[in-house]
């Protein structure tokens, strides 16, 4: 990987797209830092401070931003809309023909639904910036500290609209920024982006855990949860990598004098083919009970039960719900995101089978077949990841922002693979020495 970036930086072309996306890093990094108007930047750092401020409901969110959720600047929402949105239009692409229809219109349809997604990160922001302004001006967004309530001190109308649109703005900039990365930069902005932003809270965090720690002044502690992060990192890089590759022959035609086909390929099935996915959208769906017990008055029953069940994260209950709706979602993700016909039907047009398998239906059953026994080890592999944060609480007593925790990992990891070899096929456009050797 550093040999990659070492010969990408004596590459005059690409050592100009790497300073262009180490600029708009900086930009990105800055605006993180940047409070809104109408917010008390003193008392929210002082909630910051508070050992409870890192805890609660928003602390996916703040993962995704860079620490600028809790901080309340101008980048607060960070890259999260447009996941969100992504996601959404990429579920409503199965749904809706119109956009399915899109997406086989090839690089007209694909423009075209990257100008819905635009639309719908800028809808998503409003709503979030709102619920964002409302919790923190009800005090709820830090619990337990003292001064929570005087985080925005004047509650007006004015105000809060005000802070609705300059984060609604904040999160425009943050895609425009994505998207000049991806033209004039190495490329994959808006992952790069999530990267930076994961990245950055990790020093923080480490840091965190060695104060907190109790053996040889917090160093143990420290040292076991960077071997722990290491084997981590190490088991994610090698299931990432894991593929099954399904043989594909295509069958040589003749057209006129020329001789087409003829040659051997492989379909490529990964392990995890969902990706991060699932565990977004678990722990996502894991924050509505809570949300709703934390706005809820009084003191009911149920409401009682779901903070003592759904809200610290270690509890059984919390534990055993999780585990299932990553596995639940990462079928239902994978079996939306991949159309063993559309595939079988393909193949077919073009001369293409698997040998010992009959074009058509056959072929579409067996890639069934096939991608069905690879996600199950990929979806408990998601899942036994995914609890790592859970058995750092316990261990450690480290708070939900724990920096080797599934998603973060799993970001990290895929990001960088996906970004090294974006570099590597730069490279090899410009320096091929195939024919020279």
């Amino acid at each position: 990987m550093l040999t990659a970036f070492a010969r990408a930086f004596k590459t005059p072309d690409l050592r100009k797209k790497l300073l262009f996306t180490l600029g708009i890093i900086v930009v990105y990094r800055v605006g993180t830092h940047i409070p809104i108007p109408g917010v008390d930047y003193r008392n929210v750092q002082t909630c910051i401070d508070n050992a409870q401020a890192n805890q609660g409901l928003f602390g996916l969110v703040n993962m995704f931003s860079g620490g600028a959720l809790l901080q309340i600047t101008i980048f607060a929402l960070g890259i999260m809309p447009y996941i969100t949105a992504s996601i959404i239009l990429q579920l409503l692409t199965v749904v809706i023909p119109r956009l399915e229809a899109l997406k086989k219109e090839g690089q007209a349809g694909t423009a075209k639904i990257t100008q819905y997604t635009r639309y719908l990160t800028i809808a998503l922001a409003i709503l979030q910036g709102t619920g964002l302004v409302a919790t923190a001006r009800s005090g709820a967004l830090f619990q337990g500290c003292p001064v929570a309530s005087q985080i925005v001190p004047d509650q007006s109308i004015f105000v809060t609209i005000t802070m609705v649109i300059t984060m609604t703005a904040g999160t425009a900039a943050v895609m425009w920024l994505g998207e000049l990365i991806t033209d004039r930069g190495i490329g994959n902005g808006m992952s790069i982006l999530m990267f930076i932003s994961i990245a950055a809270t990790f020093p923080s965090a480490l840091w965190a855990i060695k104060e907190q720690g109790s053996l040889a002044d917090g160093w143990i502690e420290f040292g076991t949860v960077i071997a722990v992060g290491l084997v981590m990192v190490g088991l994610v890089v090698f299931v990432e990598q894991a593929q099954r590759r399904i043989p594909v022959q295509y069958a040589k035609r003749m057209i006129g004098r020329r001789s087409y086909g003829g040659t051997s390929t492989y379909i490529p099935l990964k392990v995890n083919q969902a990706g991060v996915i699932p565990v977004i959208f678990a722990s996502s769906l894991l924050y509505i009970p809570a949300l709703i017990a934390q706005f809820a008055g009084g003191n009911s029953g149920w409401k009682t039960w779901i903070e003592q069940h759904f809200v610290k994260g270690d509890h059984p209950y919390y534990i055993i719900s999780y585990f299932l709706l990553i596995v639940f979602f990462a079928f239902f993700y994978v079996a939306i995101s991949f159309n063993p016909e559309e595939v079988a039907d393909n193949m077919k047009k073009y001369g293409g089978f698997i040998p010992g398998i009959r074009a058509g239906r056959p072929t579409a059953e067996y890639l069934s077949y096939v991608l069905n026994r690879i996600t199950w080890p990929g979806s408990l592999y998601l899942g036994l990841i995914a609890l790592v944060p859970t058995m750092a609480l316990v261990g450690f007593g480290a708070n939900q922002n724990f920096p080797f925790g599934g998603t973060s990992i799993l970001i990290i990891v895929g990001v960088g693979l996906e970004t090294v070899k974006q570099i590597e096929s730069q490279l090899q456009q410009r320096n091929y020495e195939g024919f020279l050797r």
